[in-house]
């Protein structure tokens, strides 16, 4: 959580100077709503001399460094602005073995057109400024294979020398601290065939070259190794080695084949463990390996904890699959190793003593402390795509799930038949992303839709509540809505993932979101997906564009009877008025994701049952620019708000007329309302624009004559999305990041009640 964090902040790399030309400032305090990890921390890496230095990477949310003293995890990239969204994906992670401030990331998030290159983030003070590197290429940080690694090394002999596994683009080195980089043309072309991509449930995407890693013992302080290793994501020969520094490669004799590489670790005693798996993972994986490759015998062993066992039910995965080996770097013959993404029965962590010859099961003699946050005790771990054991604390052992990482303090119990116990480190560390936010007049001052943990009640915000009471339980939450006249009624959307029991994908409460029960039924059958929900003013109606649907539907009676809705296109996002329970609208805009639709928002005036486009002014000024968010008035009826690139902030009547250009925000991506000022009607609007050429998160609270920026450089989350202010207390907005979790900011001068 960040605590008291000024929006006139003082990052000594990010502050820039204050010139005439930019926006005037509030300051605010930013705080974030804790829910508790909550994503999946794709790896951890130890500092080998420095103690307690501990890194963990994110696949949506950034980089953090874990503070021992605090206990608690310090976020490294939040200054990453809107525009370099895509840096938030962390690929690899690496240490300077020989200097303690030197961390590098290796930023990008996926590997698609419409997103940026990657870069190399560089620091030289342990994550607090970076310097960035701009590659030719895109990485994958939220895409299959992101748990392996680590892709990006640091030469133990010479700190000026990395080496960077890319998924598309081969091998790179950089010889000056990864300023600069130059492609290494003799890597074997394998890490560019289509043997080194893999294909999920959207599309077939590159893995490549999943590590390097360094034999510290083929140089000296300052003369660079020449003996170094990289691996490639294929089950054809996938292990080569150079002993040239990188200058040339060759194959390592005798390695295993039929299998994808992920990790590689080396032991104290010149002894290297890797992990395998059929598929990279994490999405699935169902037969894998675990061996040992002594390089002076030039021998190859097959340690794997569980016999092979490919599974025979597709996603079920019974067969084991292997997804992280780590070693005890002041004991060569300590090893552990985890089992990925095994749901019959569930994944087991294993730990050797000698050398791999001998494992026990970690898990059937542990005890988990599931008291905060609470909602953990409902998940089990898996994706456990990396394990860490500190370099100064054989007992301190580390493991990452999807959705945050666990800790123990006496492993060693275990080697006495003792047991072992974990706690959830996860604080200061959120990573959910929330799909909806929403704040009503009375109750919890905060309910959400949150992606892969259905969603939250939050009436602290500063502690962590269990998810929505079932049923329905949702394994993703998409949409929610409350009725403005009847705020303790809210309604919700989410769905199940296959292969888990199907359930009605969406669901009410009459006591603002305490209790909840499903609808009756559902319209139609449609993908995957819940797609959004609407609830009339009055709590009368709800209208629903279940995801994948052909139409929108109607009900008076929760799920009982429905009725299609005429007029709306499929993928339309819809909303209510907040006054009049007889109108609606819905919107498809570009931002939203519907890049193959026109822009265009319509609306309802008979409850919900017909819909027309909203022409006149609005509909001309739309032709002009691309829709990112609407919201309805809050305080009048038939009064819709539009915001997005090239338009600004608009207000228009439902008909389109009485248009009316709020300021001189442009490119708004996302806006919300708030309490008013003292001594003002008007509602507070919260907005992320840009105001002349500073982007930022702004308020006014004179309908958008004036706009204060509220945010600063250092703090920018990759961008504010689903902004929404309290209307009970002046001056607080949340907003959603794009992997960093949900925040809220008060003015600074407002104390925390």
């Amino acid at each position: 959580m960040l605590k008291h964090l000024c929006a006139a902040a003082c990052s000594l790399f990010f502050t820039l100077g204050i010139h005439a030309s930019e926006p005037a400032t509030a300051p605010y305090h930013f705080t974030s709503v804790r829910i508790g990890g909550g994503g999946f921390v794709s790896g951890l890496v130890y500092h080998p001399t420095a103690q307690g230095l501990l890194y963990a990477r994110t696949d949506v949310g950034g980089a953090y460094r874990w503070d021992q003293s605090a206990m608690r995890w310090t976020p490294l990239t939040d200054w990453v602005s809107a525009a370099d969204n895509n840096l938030l994906g962390i690929d690899s992670l690496a240490v300077d073995p020989r200097d303690a401030n030197r961390v590098y990331l290796l930023s990008g998030t996926y590997n698609v057109p419409r997103v940026g290159n990657a870069a190399v983030l560089r620091s030289s003070d342990r994550g607090a400024h970076f310097e960035r590197a701009n590659l030719p290429f895109k990485m994958g940080g939220n895409e299959l294979g992101r748990g392996d690694g680590e892709r990006l090394a640091v030469d133990p002999n010479d700190g000026r020398i990395l080496f960077l596994g890319s998924r598309d683009a081969g091998l790179w080195r950089s010889e000056d601290y990864g300023a600069h980089w130059q492609r290494v043309a003799s890597f074997p072309a394998v890490a560019t065939s289509p043997a080194a991509s893999a294909k999920n449930s959207w599309r077939r995407q590159a893995i490549g070259i999943v590590f390097v890693v360094f034999d510290p013992t083929s140089g000296a302080p300052g003369k660079p190794s020449s003996t170094l290793y990289a691996g490639v994501s294929t089950q054809e020969t996938s292990l080569f080695r150079s002993t040239d520094g990188g200058r040339t490669w060759s194959a390592v004799s005798g390695q295993p084949v039929g299998l994808r590489p992920n990790h590689m670790v080396r032991a104290g005693d010149g002894t290297y463990y890797l992990s395998y798996g059929d598929e990279p993972g994490p999405d699935t994986m169902h037969d894998g390996a675990v061996w040992k490759y002594e390089p002076a015998a030039q021998r190859w062993t097959d340690i794997t904890p569980l016999p092979r066992e490919v599974g025979m039910l597709g996603d079920l995965g019974l067969g084991y699959g292997w997804g992280a080996v780590a070693v005890d770097p002041r004991d060569p013959n300590v090893i552990m190793a985890a089992t990925f993404a095994h749901y019959t029965p569930k994944d087991e962590l294993f730990r050797s003593t000698d050398g791999g010859k001998h494992w026990q099961e970690i898990f059937a003699r542990s005890h988990f402390d599931y008291s905060d946050p609470v909602w953990v005790r409902e998940h089990t771990p898996h994706w456990m795509a990396s394990i860490a054991i500190d370099p100064h604390d054989a007992d301190r052992v580390w493991f990452v799930t999807g959705y945050g990482v666990w800790m123990s303090t006496d492993m060693r119990n275990a080697d006495h038949d003792g047991d072992v116990h974990w706690q959830f480190q996860d604080r200061g560390l959120e990573e959910t992303v929330a799909l909806d936010l929403v704040s009503p007049p009375q109750g919890a001052h905060l309910l959400s839709a949150i992606g892969d943990l259905d969603g939250y009640k939050h009436d602290d915000l500063d502690v962590a509540p269990l998810q929505f009471t079932a049923p329905p339980r949702y394994a993703n939450g998409e949409s929610i809505d409350f009725a403005q006249n009847k705020p303790s009624l809210i309604v919700r959307s989410g769905y199940l993932r296959k292969p888990f029991d199907p359930a009605i994908r969406a669901a009410y409460s009459e006591d603002g979101g305490a209790h909840w029960q499903a609808f009756a039924s559902e319209p139609e059958p449609s993908g995957e997906g819940a797609g959004t929900i609407a609830l009339a003013a009055d709590g009368s109606a709800v209208l629903w564009m279940p995801r994948g649907a052909a139409h929108a539907y109607l009900t008076h009676d929760f799920g009982k009877h429905w009725q299609t809705v005429d007029g709306l296109p499929a993928h339309a996002r819809v909303l209510s008025d907040r006054v009049d329970p007889k109108r609606f609208y819905a919107y498809v805009g570009r931002f939203y994701g519907f890049e193959g639709h026109s822009t265009q928002v319509l609306a309802s005036r008979d409850g919900g049952a017909h819909f027309q486009v909203i022409g006149g002014a609005l509909g001309e000024r739309l032709t002009h620019g691309s829709i990112a968010w609407v919201r309805p008035a809050p305080d009048a009826a038939g009064v819709v708000y539009v915001g997005g690139e090239g338009l600004g902030l608009l207000r228009a009547h439902d008909d389109g007329g009485a248009l009316a250009k709020l300021g001189e925000l442009a490119d708004v991506r996302d806006f919300g309302f708030g309490k008013s000022a003292p001594g003002s009607t008007a509602p507070t609007i919260f907005a992320a624009g840009q105001l002349g050429d500073v982007y930022g998160l702004y308020r006014s609270t004179d309908d958008g004559a004036h706009w204060l920026r509220i945010d600063d450089d250092a703090h920018r989350y990759g961008g504010q999305r689903l902004i929404i202010g309290d209307p009970r207390v002046f001056g607080r907005v949340y907003f959603a990041s794009s992997g960093r979790g949900v925040f809220y900011g008060d003015p600074a001068e407002t104390k925390k009640p």
